[in-house]
């Protein structure tokens, strides 16, 4: 098969590797598109390698049709349409998952497209609602609210009756944000997101979803309401800040840090069948839909890095195989 790895380091190069074959609790799934992330940016350049035993090029999510069925996997069947959260190997034209990360690709998306929801609806749901416990009339904070995770993060919060505030760095991104249901806009270029959401809601964000991290610690803090939950799953501006732990006692603030892509196979089992059953629907209903903003050719990955740097985007980035549905 050809698949996309990291050689020289800090460079991708498209090449051929054996096909993977399905172990037992696992399909091989024939790739028609894989999600481009931050974290394959990272592993590209040497700061966020594959955990043991996963694939080592890049890829945490891919959709396409069942090729194989692995020893003891049953309710599925070859050439059924699915997409998959993965710990590694997405870049490629085939590749290897346990059955209990792959979801049926929702009616009314198309399999291409579907390839842009498994990484950001598991890391949404189960950070922004199973951890952090979000609640319709609460009020989300979300940095970065033209990201992959931001444009799912709004779409979902939204769906349940949840209130959104978003950042971002364009008013562009912003409006669009807005037509997916947040409530509250503020260009972090020019004004001050403690401020706007203080004005907007004097006590504060319930929850606030960031990426950025350290320089963002003391600000999110104080953005948050008594009882608020501060999730960070990123740390794009660096990784230490001073913590005002009285600040946390008083206002009974609590703060999580969590990732996704290290959990065990038992995990992310579970988070995809919480997806499967919670957020499925709202996407089959039409109320929640992935927000694909560009498609680039397997062999131009390198390229479709670039654009997510650029950080020009609003939404997610998609590899395509060009592979077709069997027949």
């Amino acid at each position: 098969m050809r698949a996309v790895i990291v050689d020289p380091p800090g460079s991708l190069r498209l090449t051929e590797l054996p096909d993977p074959v399905a172990g037992p609790g696992e399909v091989v799934v024939r790739v028609a598109a894989a999600g481009v992330n931050r974290a394959d940016v990272m592993q590209r350049q040497g700061r966020y390698p594959s955990p043991p035993g996963a694939p080592e090029h890049p890829g945490l999510e891919v959709s396409g049709w069942i090729e194989q069925l692995g020893p003891g996997v049953a309710g599925w069947q070859v050439g059924e349409a699915v997409c998959a959260l993965l710990a590694g190997g997405g870049y490629g034209e085939k590749v290897a998952v346990p059955v209990g990360q792959v979801l049926p690709v929702p009616q009314g998306v198309a399999v291409e497209d579907a390839a842009a929801l498994p990484e950001v609806t598991c890391t949404v749901w189960s950070n922004v609602f199973t951890l952090a416990g979000l609640r319709p009339g609460e009020l989300l904070l979300v940095h970065g609210g033209s990201s992959g995770i931001g444009t799912m993060a709004v779409q979902l919060a939204h769906q349940v009756g949840a209130r959104v505030a978003v950042t971002a760095g364009s008013d562009d991104k912003l409006a669009r944000c807005a037509e997916l249901g947040a409530d509250l806009l503020v260009n972090y270029r020019t004004e001050d997101f403690v401020e706007r959401v203080r004005s907007f809601e004097p006590a504060g964000a319930d929850v606030v979803l960031d990426v950025v991290g350290a320089p963002y610690l003391a600000r999110n803090l104080d953005v948050l309401a008594t009882g608020g939950r501060l999730v960070v799953i990123a740390t794009q501006g660096g990784t230490r800040a001073e913590l005002d732990l009285g600040l946390l006692m008083r206002r009974r603030i609590s703060l999580h840090g969590t990732t996704l892509r290290a959990r065990s196979v038992e995990e992310k089992t579970a988070v995809v069948a919480s997806v499967r059953d919670h957020v499925w629907p709202l996407v089959v209903d039409g109320g929640v839909r992935p927000v694909v903003f560009d498609r680039f050719p397997l062999a131009e990955a390198a390229r479709a890095h670039e654009v997510l740097e650029e950080s020009s985007h609003v939404g997610k980035l998609v590899l395509t195989t060009g592979a077709q549905a069997p027949a």
